[in-house]
Formats: structure tokens, sequence, C-alpha cells
């Protein structure tokens, strides 16, 4: 199987020398002088689960996040701080044999362990990577959907992660957020300051609406316009109303559409 192939070397170190628990991460990423610096806490990775699987699924939540999503057979979607597995699990059934999910996760010791997971349920259409915390290292235009669901306020690079990110995406792509409204350090994200940290980097909102489901809401981008350079990006206020740029509507101008 070609999954398991390449999983091999990296199961049997990450069994060598897994110790069992999610670890916090407490190196920060590497500064980048070329990017603004987030005006706003972050929050420390403390466990690889939001909620119990049993839990979410008695709520349908991860398959009311995939119809809203739109994500359909045959697709190729990326599980960004996939953890446990939650979506990964139920993205793969989605998307079905034609399609493909690759699962990233930042935490080594988590990445293995999903890795395993995915070898003992035999899901051969899913990937299991390492990403950096300021960098996916996602193939360029190969996503259709990429999905953070309740990690977003844990990146401490928003700017470059995001900038980092948009090239993987097809001319179709799409970016799913889901968070709750309360500030960073909470472990959420505020609505307002979510849509100018995309706006920011080139991103528009397709849109957004409350998922009490997810523990929150469910926000949708899309590219918008070209990739502006690291150095004329100006980073969100935290805690001001933001103006981000919106997607046009169909016949809509989109010369006065503008990125803050």
């Amino acid at each position: 199987m070609r999954l398991a192939a390449g999983l091999t070397l990296s199961l049997l170190l990450a069994l060598a020398a897994c110790d069992g628990a999610p670890r916090v991460i407490k190196e920060k990423a590497e500064a980048n002088t070329g990017f603004p610096a987030a005006d706003r806490p972050v929050a420390t990775i403390v466990s690889a689960r939001w909620s119990d699987e049993e839990s979410r699924d008695r709520l349908n939540e991860a398959a009311q996040v995939m119809d809203l999503a739109s994500v359909k057979p045959g697709m190729t979607v990326a599980d960004i701080g996939a953890g446990e597995g939650y979506y990964t699990i139920r993205l793969a059934q989605r998307v079905g044999k034609e399609g493909r999910v690759v699962a990233e996760d930042i935490v080594p010791e988590v990445r293995d362990q999903l890795a395993i997971r995915v070898v003992r349920e035999k899901l051969d259409n899913v990937s299991v990577r390492l990403g950096l915390p300021a960098d996916p290292r996602l193939p360029e235009a190969s996503f259709h959907r990429v999905l953070m669901v309740h990690m977003y306020h844990e990146i401490e690079s928003p700017y470059e992660f995001l900038w980092r990110l948009r090239p993987s995406l097809t001319p179709d792509g799409q970016v799913i957020v889901v968070d709750a409204d309360r500030p960073t350090e909470l472990h959420g994200t505020p609505p307002d300051l979510l849509k100018c940290e995309f706006a920011a980097v080139g991103y528009g909102m397709v849109s957004m609406r409350s998922m009490p489901s997810a523990g929150g809401y469910i926000a949708i981008f899309a590219r918008n316009g070209e990739r502006p350079e690291p150095g004329t990006i100006k980073a969100c206020r935290s805690g001001k109303t933001a103006t981000p740029a919106a997607l046009p509507k169909p016949g809509e101008d989109k010369s006065n559409l503008e990125t803050r």
C-alpha cells in the first residue's frame, strides 16, 4: 500500500520516541522581519483535542461544516492543525477514493499518532505531514478546501502563515475557519479580527455564520486580488473594528474592493 510504505519509517521513529501525550509548544516561530507581528495574544497549544468525537458527532458537527464548505467527492482537502484526526477521518470519507486529504500538525508526536490511526483505519486517500508554525508547506494550486478548526488562534504569525497558504489554493479554492467568538488568549478569535487579518493578506470573505454545534462560528474565505508583498501588509489592531475586503457579488464592480 503506497500510504503505508511512505509512512513506515516515520511511524517506527514515532513509536520509538513518542511518550504518548501531546506536548505544549514552547518555542516560538522563527522571526521573519518581512511580515508584521500580530497585534494580539497567541493561545498556547495545550491539547490535540477540542472535544470528544462522540459528543461532536451527536451534534453532527463535521457533517454540517463539510456541507457548508461544499466539500464534495473527488476534492483535495487540507486539514490544518488536524490533532487526533476528527475531521481528517470524516473528510476522507466525504471526498472518497477519488479525493485526497492532507492532514497536518506542527507537533511531531501528534502527527505521528495521527499517522498510526490513518494506517490502522486503512485510509489510502490520506497523507499526514508535519507543518511549520508559520508555513503549512502545501503544494501550489492543489487544494479545493483548507480547513482550520479551533486552531487559528494558535497561529503565532498569522500574516506569514496566510500569505504562504494562499498559493496552495486552486482557482476556486476556499479556506474554512471554525472558531469561537472570544479573545485569542481564551482560545477563540473575534470575527472582526479574523476578517481583518485575512483581508490584509489578500483574501475576501465568502460567508460567515454562527455555528453553535461547532462551538462558535464558521467563516469561509477565498483569494481576492493579488497577493500583497510582505512589506506592504499592515497588522490589524486587536479590539478594533475591521473593514475587510469582501468578494464581489455577481455583476459587482471589483474596482472598489480594497485590502487593509
